[in-house]
């Protein structure tokens, strides 16, 4: 042992806004360079114990560094990192309180699933009847006593990762770090082991920080989100709030999608005028200055189609409609406005209108699905802002 780890190790318990509990993790003004490049940028974030927090965002956002610095795989240049009440700068990654689950469960292929889980458990020097005993509380976990005997290559991309999680939980972390664990998995079983994840989380109250660049999974899994861009926390808020109330347009274009819509803004920042399209807002304004140019946004779920003029004057466009999707019980229209500006609408299937492609159509929507945003956040906008935006050279 190094003295710097030595000192780590017997470092006093911090205090600070998780007040120290097991399972709490503090980041504190953390920064990671690599050479000239700047991965992390001061970086404050504090992860309630048993708390289900996701690090959303698109490549180079620096969600997976900051996952790797928790899990001890990289040091922060600058700044500190506390997990239960403990410093843990310098701790190598087996002596600190979390383990990891990657994307790539790396079982070792000749082993059977009860040797994978019980590996780590050797290393440390557990007792045979300590062993056994552990191994077959984790399995019962997660639902793999049946495939025990199995090995790797015998079992679907669903148990390898329950297996990989298996071995996370049996050296009984207070932190559970998992990166991408269901990237590999086909739609229909990652949306299944969505829920199993969660349900496990519940059930053993373990801290789970979760890294994923899917804003849908985030959004089902998690009590807080925090959306990275460029090394910082854009916004760091429970999914309702992330999605409803965004405090930026990339978190409101990368969460879900929006249609967005360059204007000037009037009447004190509650209009967006750009030339005969009129927008106004009954939402609280954010650095929205009249005179200046703004941005104005609305979700394709809050938009209304139909091929009657609607009774309202704003938030009104018409189009001639280029397509129509069915998306299960939700209808998506798109309509082709002036401007060549193309409009996502997506209507639930009862409601939808019978309208053929090529008619004229209006898009509506009401004041409060108006969000509005200053010109300098309308500059991160990408042109498809539910394409993530490459941001650096590391996630």
């Amino acid at each position: 042992m190094t003295s710097e780890t030595a000192a780590a190790a017997a470092a006093p318990p911090v205090g600070g806004p998780a007040g120290g509990v097991q399972g709490s993790v503090e980041l504190i003004d953390v920064v990671k360079r690599f050479g000239e490049f700047t991965a992390v940028d001061r970086l404050n974030l504090t992860v309630q114990p048993g708390e289900f927090l996701s690090l959303l965002g698109p490549s180079g956002c620096g969600k997976t560094t900051t996952l790797r610095m928790l899990a001890g795989f990289e040091e922060p240049s600058e700044g500190e990192i506390v997990i239960s009440g403990r410093r843990v700068q310098g701790v190598p990654p087996h002596k600190r309180d979390v383990n990891t689950v990657f994307q790539a469960y790396a079982l070792f292929p000749h082993m059977s699933v009860a040797e994978n889980v019980a590996y780590g458990l050797r290393q440390k020097g557990v007792s045979r009847s300590d062993i056994n005993r552990r191994v077959a509380e984790a399995l019962a976990m997660v639902k793999m006593t049946p495939l025990a005997n199995r090995k790797p290559r015998q079992m679907s991309g669903g148990q390898q990762q329950r297996v990989a999680v298996a071995r996370a939980l049996v050296n009984r972390p207070s932190v559970l770090l998992l990166d991408e664990p269901l990237g590999a998995l086909d739609r229909k079983l990652r949306e299944e082991m969505q829920i199993e994840l969660k349900l496990l989380q519940s059930e053993l109250g373990i801290t789970f920080i979760f890294v994923t660049h899917d804003q849908e999974e985030a959004l089902s899994m998690s009590d807080r989100i925090a959306v990275m861009l460029d090394g910082r926390v854009e916004q760091l808020a429970d999914p309702f709030t992330i999605y409803e109330h965004p405090t930026s347009a990339f978190v409101a274009g990368f969460i879900g999608q929006q249609n967005f819509f360059r204007g000037l803004a009037k009447e004190g920042g509650r209009v967006v005028q750009d030339r005969d399209l009129v927008f106004r807002t009954s939402r609280d304004l954010r650095d929205v200055v009249e005179g200046q140019e703004a941005l104005a946004a609305v979700r394709p779920e809050a938009v209304r189609v139909s091929d009657a003029v609607p009774a309202q004057d704003h938030n009104v466009i018409r189009g001639k409609l280029a397509g129509v999707s069915h998306l299960g019980d939700v209808i998506q229209f798109v309509i082709t406005a002036t401007g060549e500006r193309e409009i996502l609408a997506r209507v639930p299937r009862t409601q939808a209108p019978r309208i053929l492609p090529g008619a004229e159509v209006y898009c509506s929507w009401d004041d409060e699905h108006s969000l509005f945003f200053s010109a300098e956040q309308a500059d991160i906008v990408m042109a498809d802002p539910a394409e993530p935006v490459e941001s650096g050279l590391m996630e």
